[in-house]
Order: structure tokens, then C-alpha cells, then sequence
């Protein structure tokens, strides 16, 4: 290449300043300049230094014209570039900034970018580099973004970027391999990263995607999970350690600062500007609009997959996250049937296999506790789920609970038992939210029979269970009569060395407690049990008996000869759940009631 080949020079190219002549064709132009590069290895240099000072005129407008013009001529003679004898040109080249351009300029050099991407593939990776690079906006342009004339100015960049990508993906296949391996990461915050993350979601949703998507929902999930880690908890008011998470409705805490159909505090996570709390709900808003979009593109199956695979790497095991894993919930609430449903079966299969050697790096009783802290938070929070599935997943915990009662040896140290405690709290946990749906249908019920044994036996779980939940659990239990042999529980007299006894307490952790970002947990509370929804099996006080219950879709009490058929309880599942109100006027105060609960013991809740 270069001057292997010399075309004969137009009369032109030994003039002075040819580069600005208006006269010369297009096909003259592309002739002179793959002379002037040429000439270089035969020690000619003045035309290509004059060539070279033309690219070096981006913020000339004067010479917008002659910079088109070259930029134009040189995707014309890619084959006549050398490494070597140009290196100065093609260090210019991969330095410039769209940034700096006007649209038609722009368009200039996203052509040679990607006639030098394609052309031999010799200058695939700087090129992707110098497209890369633009994901992460210069300081300038994050300062006034407010203002409309920059804010279009990054469509126009950015939109140039992403088809530019694209047709170099189409026309050279390794090209997305290698996009997702130089993709950087960063730990900046505010606007930078979220139109970094904007720019990944597209990348995601295009031949990236499609070639290995996982490894950007891994960037994107960590990056979600770092700001999430930066939210102290000095930022998040406590509650009363004194008393339990069903008795914090906080009707009156949060009466004066909230407005007509918030469900969360104002300024709960969003108050005194702090820059990672908008970043993150940002953030978070930008994934849930990226996974409505692959729900209407029908690919949310498959984006679910590699999402759960970002989630058990960066998320599952971390004890402090707040935000970050209600990017798995939506994505469940987005298709109940299919993702909701695999979400909860992975859960359960982490649980059920806690036997089996993990190669993961944390303590595998962590791992397999907090798998069973979302399965519990999950199954009792997730709106879309029906009763019927909801009363499989618990018939699996208690079976799995009964085997290890059965098999279990005389060491009924509680450090040992950790996980079988875990899964005992999920049950109680889930009914204090579910069970008068459960108790509603004969089969259901019939399935929990095995849970009073287990909580009568030996290893004493109800001594190592969180109190506030075992004591909500007994109360709804002996209401709903639950046990057949109920007086084995001493129901009212439950001492209180019997409930905070236990050696090792259950950390009380349920990470689908309510959303603590005001602007996320709008896409999350539509499909959100919150407590003050969940009508207990025992009455409540007379202010609320007339309180109608927010049925689940699947929840609905049927005739007796259905209420046996759980095939016709599954046939009720729907992706768009509905729910029933006594009326509109009933309705519309359910919906402004404050809802927020938090568990007195847990800084992950309130």
C-alpha cells in the first residue's frame, strides 16, 4: 500500500494550496490526494504537510469547506494509507472529536471511519476506539446540557456514533466482539455516567446485543451496584428499634410531608441534591424504559437470562444493597409468566441445591441465605404473581424444610442450621402477606400441613426467626387456624425470651421492602403489595374492617369445586394483573394512602 502505485498528478496537486481550490472534480480530488500520499515515500512532503494542516482545521470555519473535501477524498483512498509513512495524519484523524463539528463535517468523518474500519481491517480497533470514545462527553458539553442547543447537539453525536457502529458491525463481523471488549469502565457520576450507561442500553439493543449481550448488562449492573453502595445510611431516617415492621404503616410519620398519591416520602432518597441518588434513580429509569423496549421487541426472554446472570454476579450476595435488584423485579413485572416465574425457580433452586460445591468466591451459606431473603421478599411483594404459583413455591420451601428435619442430626447449633432457619422465615414471611389467599383454597391449605412440625421441632426455628415475623405469622395463624393441632402453640403467651432467644438472629433483610427512589418506585408501586394492601386473617381494628382487600389477579376466591382445581387457578394468570375495589371512591383512597413500611431491626427497609 501507499506509494506502490502513483497515478498520474493532475496539473493541479503542484500548485500552491491546492487543498482550497474549488475547481477540481470530485474524481480530480480523490486523484490528489491519493498522489500527495503517495509522494510522501519519495520524500516529497510539502503537499502532505499542507493536507495535514487542512484535517487540523476542525474549529476553522473558513476551511469547513476544504476539511469536508479531504475528509470526502480520503475515504476514496483508505488503500493508499500507510501506518507508517501517514502515521501523523491517522493520529489526527483518530483524535478528532465529533464534538467539535458541524452535521456536515460529521458526516465526513464517520465515512473515512468506517472506510478505514472496513476497508482491510487493519484500523478496525482505533477506529471503534475513537467512536467509543465519545460515549463519555467532554466537560463541556455535561456543564450545559440544559441548555436546547447542546442537548441537540448530542443527539446528533450520538446518533452518528451508534450508526456507525452498526454498519461497521454489518460489514465486518468481528467488529461487536470487539466493541464490547473495549468498552471502558468508569466510576464518575452525575450526567457522564448516565449517558454512558444510555449509550451501552442502545448498544445492548442492537448486533452487540444479539452477540453478547450479557457482558453489558454485566457493566451496567455493576455500575448500578457501585452508586448503590455509595448511599450511606445516614442518608436514610431510622426507626424505633423497639417496635416491629407490620406496625410501621407510618400513616401519621409521613402525613405532613407527603402529597396526594405519593407512596413514598418526599425526599425520601432524593433530598438535599445528593448526586448519586439522582444518578442512580436516573439510572434505574433508563433500564426500565430499556426493558419495556425489549418487551415490545419480544426479546425480553432472552435479555432475562443474561440479566439474571448480572444479578447473582454483582447483586445476589451483597448485604447493603437498597436500589440496584428492583431492575429484576420490573423486569418480572414485565412478563409474570415467564420471567416472573423463572426468577422465583432460580431463587428456589439455589436454595434446594445449597448441598451442592459453588465456585463462587463468598461463603456459600451467605450466598443461599440471601437467595432466600429475595424469594421471600419476592413472593410477597410481587403483585403480578398469582396465588397459585405463590402456594407452589411455598409447598417446595416446606418439603424442602420437612426433608432436612427428617434427615437432620443431633447438632442443633444454630450456626449450622442457617439455612434451614432461613428458609422457615421465608415461609412465615410470605404468609404474613399471602396466607388468607392461601387458606382460601382447600388444596393450598392442605399443602402446609407439614410446616407445624417443622416449626415444633427440635432445631426450634421460631426461636431463631426474626420476632416481628414469627409474631405476625402466629397471630394470622391461629386466626385462620391454620395448624390442626393449634394448641401446641401458645399463641397468646408467647414469651418473650421464647422470640429474641436464638444464639444467631436471621439478619432482617427482605430486599423487595419498598423502593426507597421516589422516580423508580413509580415504575415499581403499580405492581407493589404494599402492607397497608394486605388484609390479615384477623380482624382489624373498626376504623378499617370496611377496608377492601386488594385482590391478586389468580386470587380471587372461587366456588368449592374449583377451589380444588389448580389447573383453573393457573388458567388466571395474565401478564396485566387485575385487581378488585368495593368502588371507584374506595379505589382512590386505597391508592393516596401512605404505604410505606420498614422493619424497626433493618436499615435495608423503612
Amino acid at each position: 500500500m501507499g506509494a506502490a502505485e502513483v497515478l498520474a498528478d493532475p496539473s493541479s496537486l503542484y500548485e500552491s494550496n491546492y487543498m482550497g481550490k474549488g475547481d477540481l472534480s470530485d474524481t480530480d480530488m480523490v486523484i490528489t490526494v491519493r498522489n500527495t500520499l503517495a509522494s510522501v515515500q519519495n520524500g516529497e512532503s510539502y503537499r502532505y504537510d499542507e493536507l495535514v494542516k487542512t484535517m487540523q482545521a476542525t474549529k476553522n470555519s473558513d476551511l469547513e469547506a476544504q476539511l469536508v473535501t479531504a475528509l470526502k477524498a480520503l475515504s476514496a483512498s483508505v488503500a493508499y494509507l500507510d501506518i507508517i509513512h501517514h502515521e501523523k495524519l491517522l493520529s489526527l484523524v483518530f483524535r478528532m472529536s465529533l464534538w467539535d463539528l458541524k452535521p456536515h463535517v460529521m458526516d465526513a468523518l464517520v465515512g473515512l471511519l468506517i472506510s478505514l474500519a472496513v476497508t482491510t481491517g487493519k484500523y478496525l480497533d482505533p477506529c471503534l476506539n475513537m467512536l467509543i470514545r465519545h460515549f463519555l462527553p467532554p466537560d463541556w458539553v455535561i456543564k450545559r446540557l440544559s441548555q436546547p442547543r447542546v442537548m441537540k447537539q448530542k443527539m446528533e453525536v450520538l446518533s452518528r456514533v451508534h450508526e456507525s457502529l452498526l454498519k461497521i458491525c454489518i460489514l465486518f463481523p468481528r467488529a461487536p466482539s470487539r466493541i464490547l471488549d473495549m468498552l471502558p469502565k468508569i466510576n464518575k457520576k452525575g450526567q457522564v455516567v448516565e449517558i454512558f450507561v444510555e449509550n451501552l442500553l442502545k448498544l445492548e439493543n442492537s448486533l452487540m446485543g444479539q452477540d453478547d449481550g450479557s457482558k453489558i448488562f454485566m457493566m451496567v449492573m455493576e455500575r448500578l451496584r457501585d452508586m448503590d453502595l455509595e448511599i450511606d445510611w445516614d442518608y436514610i431516617p431510622q426507626d424505633d428499634s423497639s417496635r416491629g415492621m407490620f406496625d410501621m404503616e407510618l400513616e401519621d410519620a409521613v402525613e405532613d410531608n407527603m402529597k396526594e398519591g405519593d407512596e413514598l416520602p418526599v425526599g425520601s432518597l432524593t433530598s438535599d441534591g445528593n448526586v448519586v441518588f439522582e444518578s442512580l434513580d436516573k439510572l434505574m429509569l433508563l433500564s426500565f424504559d430499556h426493558l419495556e423496549s425489549c418487551k415490545l421487541a419480544g426479546r425480553l426472554d432472552q435479555v432475562f437470562e443474561k440479566l439474571f446472570e448480572a444479578f447473582e454476579k454483582f447483586i445476589l450476595d451483597i448485604d447493603k444493597i437498597k436500589v440496584s435488584q428492583f431492575l429484576m423485579f420490573y423486569a418480572c413485572s414485565l412478563d409474570p409468566e415467564n420471567c416472573g416465574v423463572k426468577f422465583a425457580s432460580k431463587l428456589m433452586d439455589i436454595f434446594l441445591f445449597s448441598n451442592k460445591p459453588t465456585t463462587r468466591q463468598v461463603s456459600p451459606s451467605l450466598l443461599w441465605m440471601s437467595a432466600m431473603a429475595y424469594l421471600a421478599s419476592y413472593l410477597a411483594r410481587g403483585k403480578f404473581l398469582p396465588v397459585s404459583y405463590v402456594a407452589s413455591i411455598l409447598k417446595r420451601l416446606v418439603d424442602g424444610c420437612a426433608d432436612y428435619c427428617r434427615t437432620c442430626n443431633d447438632d442443633i447449633n444454630s450456626d449450622a442450621n442457617q439455612i434451614f432457619y432461613s428458609g422457615c422465615q421465608a415461609i412465615m414471611y410470605v404468609l404474613c402477606f399471602r396466607m388468607r389467599s392461601i387458606l382460601a383454597v382447600p388444596r393450598f391449605r392442605s399443602e402446609l400441613i407439614p410446616l407445624e412440625s417443622i416449626l415444633m421441632h427440635k432445631l426450634n426455628p421460631l426461636k431463631e426467626c426474626l420476632p416481628w415475623v414469627v409474631a405476625e405469622f402466629l397471630k394470622q395463624t391461629k386466626a385462620g387456624g391454620l395448624f390442626v393441632v393449634s394448641d401446641s402453640f401458645i399463641f397468646d403467651k408467647l414469651l418473650e425470651s421464647e422470640l429474641s432467644g436464638g444464639s444467631k438472629r436471621l439478619d432482617a433483610f427482605f430486599p423487595f421492602d419498598p423502593c426507597l427512589l421516589k422516580s423508580s418506585n413509580s415504575f415499581i408501586s403499580r405492581n407493589f403489595i404494599y402492607w397497608s394492601m394486605v388484609r390479615p386473617t384477623y380482624d382489624k381494628d373498626d376504623d378499617d374492617e370496611e377496608d377492601a382487600e386488594i385482590i391478586v389477579n389468580g386470587d380471587e376466591e372461587s366456588d368449592e369445586e374449583e377451589e380444588d382445581d389448580v389447573d383453573y387457578v393457573m388458567d388466571k394468570m395474565s401478564i396485566t394483573p387485575k385487581h378488585s375495589f368495593m368502588n371507584e371512591m374506595e379505589r382512590d383512597r386505597l391508592l393516596k394512602m401512605p404505604s410505606l413500611i420498614r422493619p424497626s431491626i433493618s436499615p435495608q427497609s423503612f
